[in-house]
């Protein structure tokens, strides 16, 4: 029912974690297949991806994306992040979601994310939630970090993941629309720090204005960078 895709580079301890809560899903037939795109990792992201029965693809960049697009074999696509660990039962909330919008006829009009978390405690990562949230909810721009689920004629449909230096996430998102976006309660909890602190979320604040202020995206990828 669902192709998982992880772009990696060097993440094996995080591919691990991020695996684990795909497991019981795959058990249940939800998950049918995890793809690795991997862009040149030299630790052991391979070993884990081939111990846990993944496919990989090996490039970087949205066009290795699409390329993993191109080999799923499933009807709906969740892009991932190996820095983020979903919660245990995010599959009892995306089957349902699944079952409806296809009931409904909804294919090519569904997407979703999940909730943004963080593993540390304090507040610095409780505004970040709540920006996460607001920034999802608000402007239909979740990060890699939260996950992406979304069907793949739909995916098609709007293009794909485009060529960008930047954003190229928050794109895909943006021309998803609101609308057709649903964010679950189900979390995508980042289990290690991702550096920057209050720094690194005002710098993506920053870059989410210049995208919707429709700024060049090689401006953004400068400051992004």
């Amino acid at each position: 029912m669902i192709t998982v895709i992880l772009p990696t580079r060097d993440d094996e301890i995080a591919l691990a974690l991020a695996l684990t809560p795909l497991v019981p899903a795959a058990v249940e037939g939800i998950v049918r297949e995890v793809i690795v795109v991997d862009a040149g990792s030299r630790d052991g992201t391979l070993v884990v991806a081939d111990a846990a029965g993944c496919t990989v693809v090996r490039g970087s960049g949205t066009e290795a994306l699409m390329a993993a697009v191109e080999e799923a074999k499933s009807d709906w696509l969740l892009f991932l992040s190996p820095l983020s660990v979903l919660d245990a039962n995010w599959f009892g909330e995306v089957l349902p979601f699944i079952d409806r919008a296809m009931m409904a006829g909804e294919g090519n009009d569904a997407a979703a994310a999940f909730r943004h978390g963080r593993a540390e405690s304090g507040f610095t990562a409780r505004f970040a939630e709540w920006s996460a949230t607001f920034r999802s909810a608000g402007f239909a721009a979740p990060y890699q970090e939260q996950g992406l689920l979304v069907s793949r004629s739909l995916y098609r449909a709007v293009g794909g993941h485009r060529t960008l230096p930047a954003m190229a996430d928050v794109d895909l998102a943006r021309r998803i629309g609101r609308r057709r976006l649903t964010l679950f309660r189900a979390r995508a909890v980042m289990r290690r720090p991702a550096g920057g602190g209050f720094f690194r979320g005002a710098r993506n604040a920053a870059c989410l204005a210049m995208f919707v202020m429709r700024l060049p995206p090689r401006v953004i990828g400068r400051f992004a960078a």
